[in-house]
């Protein structure tokens, strides 16, 4: 028996990349998504371009992916249908807690903070984004945690 991937027929994915989880290689990251972005608008490249590198600082900052000598951060990039552009940073587990914003700030606070707007910048460009657990079981929540965010290309089919 074989075991594929479910796919839709109008879904395309682009190789995913492992890097080491080192805040350094985040300039590799977005280095390595450019060519993979051919064809799209210059305006949605460095849209997504952005928020990979946030993403991929988040899972470095936030899990083992940056604290285990040879954690890694995965970047997958696939369109799931026509028109959509969804952009995957899955980190090494160990989180705390799932991926948000952080919601307890006052404007003071935002204005003298100097951490904490990488998944705003996210929520401002993304169309949509969130994250779940890799293995969604009670027991598997240390292998790691997918944030996902989507972008809208402009393409209709």
């Amino acid at each position: 028996m074989t075991i594929l991937p479910h796919t839709t027929p109008t879904e395309h994915r682009w190789p995913a990349r492992i890097y080491p989880g080192d805040l350094s290689r985040t300039s590799t990251i977005r280095a390595d998504l450019r060519p993979d972005l051919a064809g799209f608008t210059e305006d949605l490249v460095e849209t997504v371009v952005l928020c990979a590198s946030e993403m991929a600082a988040n899972a470095v900052e936030h899990s083992r992916s940056g604290a285990d000598p040879d954690g890694r951060v995965l970047r997958a990039l696939l369109a799931p249908e026509p028109g959509v552009l969804r952009l995957v940073v899955v980190d090494d587990g160990a989180r705390e807690s799932s991926p948000e914003i952080p919601a307890r700030r006052t404007e003071a606070e935002w204005m003298s903070a100097e951490r904490g707007r990488g998944l705003l910048l996210v929520d401002a460009l993304a169309r949509a984004w969130g994250a779940y657990p890799v293995v969604p079981f009670p027991f598997c929540a240390d292998l790691g945690t997918a944030v996902w965010a989507e972008f809208t290309t402009g393409e209709t089919g």
